[in-house]
């Protein structure tokens, strides 16, 4: 990028450059990849050369960090297990993903706030969980508040010290958007491919029987189990009544101790019975009889079937604060 461009840059960075600024530090607060510490180093240099005011860049930047961690933390304390497993979703078990981040988070103390914005993955993980973990909003606020504004500075100041290589940042900036393009357009074709793989996978659970709730209410010879992959970490967490905890992801250790006289039904949270299906299948294979409740839990609660509490010594609760 040459002298012109870099003047160019700096005249859209002065026109529209808080917007900007704010908008892409917001994204990476809540978990969308996109390099808010790049963003910072321009703003720096830009400010240096007077296209930007430098305490009203680095207060919007603030500010805008402090609403997105805000959000999260709302959502971590109001969803709690459903919106963290959410963050964790990319991991090969959620539940681990999410008790390891907490009792990490919690093991650290309060202070991980103050670094989490420098740690990747801890940097979206740490407000939900101090959500979640029932810390109070205002000491919440208070140490996140210092936290974004040791990152704020410390990038913008790099971009304000530096800003006479701002042309060379600039330079490079080109190529890694081409970088990014080129890692998107892989992060896209590996994700088709892996739905094309779950296609391909989910042919054989769609062969799974399902039955309507209200049938599976009148079977007097029924025996349900719950398999929600996250669906035993909540205090307030119902169930069908009468049913049992069957942990989907270790079927193997628990498939012998299955009742052979009786008829199984799984039911689960997830959307077209995902779980469940999985479940059924497997379970199918190994020679046991096993249907899947149509439309899970939500389906049992519209119909207005009987429901219970999950028992508290079955509950798997976040430490707290």
């Amino acid at each position: 990028m040459g002298v012109a461009q870099v003047h160019n840059l700096l005249s859209e960075i002065a026109e529209h450059g808080y917007a900007i600024l704010c908008t892409i530090v917001f994204l990476e607060t809540i978990g969308v990849p996109i390099p808010a510490a790049l963003a910072l180093l321009v703003a720096g240099g830009a400010s240096a050369q007077g296209s930007l005011h430098p305490a009203l860049a680095i207060g919007c930047a603030i500010g805008a960090m402090l609403a997105g961690d805000t959000l999260m933390f709302l959502l971590g304390r109001y969803t709690g297990w459903f919106f963290l497993s959410l963050l964790c979703r990319l991991s090969l078990n959620p539940e681990a993903c999410v008790l390891n981040s907490a009792e990490s988070f919690y093991r650290r103390g309060r202070l991980t706030l103050l670094v989490a914005k420098f740690v990747p993955g801890i940097n979206t993980m740490a407000p939900p969980l101090a959500g979640s973990m029932n810390m109070p909003l205002h000491q919440f606020l208070a140490l996140d508040a210092v936290g974004a504004a040791l990152y704020i500075c410390a990038y913008f100041g790099v971009g304000f010290l530096f800003s006479d290589v701002l042309s060379v940042i600039t330079g490079k900036f080109e190529a890694f958007g081409r970088a990014v393009e080129w890692a998107l357009g892989a992060a896209v074709l590996i994700y088709l491919l892996h739905q094309a793989r779950l296609m391909w996978k989910g042919r054989a659970f769609r062969s799974v029987p399902r039955v309507d709730a209200g049938a599976v209410a009148r079977d007097d010879e029924r025996m349900v189990f719950d398999v929600r992959s996250h669906g035993y970490y909540d205090a307030k967490a119902m169930r069908i009544q009468g049913s049992v905890r069957l942990e989907p992801n270790a079927l193997m250790q628990q498939v012998d101790t299955l009742p052979k006289d009786k008829r199984i039904y799984v039911y689960c949270t997830c959307v077209r019975e995902a779980t469940s299906a999985r479940v059924a299948h497997h379970l199918r294979s190994n020679g046991i009889e096993c249907a899947v409740i149509a439309g899970g839990l939500s389906a049992w609660k519209q119909a207005s079937l009987p429901m219970e509490p999950v028992p508290a010594d079955e509950v798997v609760l976040l430490p707290r604060f």
